[in-house]
């Protein structure tokens, strides 16, 4: 075996969705039964990949944080009402990746957590997986959320600031010019 293959078999697993979303590798986190994996049956339908539904594999990669199937389910993903689907099948062997690095990390909660949430997320959080630091959003679930679009804007977010823009603090930082007069 090689160092890749090595480092590949030296991981760990977490319970979620991988997909790749505009390039990003995005992983999904959240209890059993939140939504994980019908926001992932939307998403492969407007374009994007799946990597991994329920088991997520990780490993550090060349100094990544990288994710991938167990290869039993590679291609699958279970959603509750239709059963098992072979993503490939259904949707051709473009929905799916191998291995996707893990850019970003997307919680759902249920809406009554949300309380706690930083509603103008200023600071973003981020969340550590096996020692590296990943941004993380907290998105509140309830009833009639289009969670696949804010998915999508999730990490159009993500993208934006990395450079260099972010509108919360743009429009902090204009309220308070205008609180103090300047």
């Amino acid at each position: 075996m090689d160092a890749v293959t090595d480092q590949i078999n030296a991981h760990h697993a977490v319970h979620g969705v991988l997909l790749r979303v505009f390039d990003t590798g995005v992983l999904l986190l959240g209890e059993s039964g939140i939504g994980k994996s019908e926001t992932a049956l939307d998403l492969i339908g407007k374009g994007h990949q799946l990597a991994a539904d329920d088991s997520v594999l990780l490993s550090i990669i060349n100094d990544e944080l990288t994710g991938m199937s167990p290869e039993l389910t590679f291609e699958y993903l279970e959603v509750r009402g239709l059963g098992i689907l072979n993503v490939r099948e259904i949707f051709g062997p473009s929905s799916i990746v191998r291995i996707v690095k893990v850019d970003l990390c997307i919680e759902f909660v249920e809406w009554e957590r949300a309380e706690a949430i930083d509603r103008l997320s200023v600071n973003p959080s981020e969340f550590i997986l096996l020692g590296k630091a990943v941004p993380k959003f907290v998105i509140p679930v309830s009833s009639g959320r289009n969670l696949s679009t804010l998915v999508e804007t999730a990490v159009r977010v993500f993208v934006s600031r990395g450079s260099g823009s972010d509108a919360g603090r743009k429009l902090i930082e204009k309220h308070s010019s205008l609180v103090r007069g300047v």
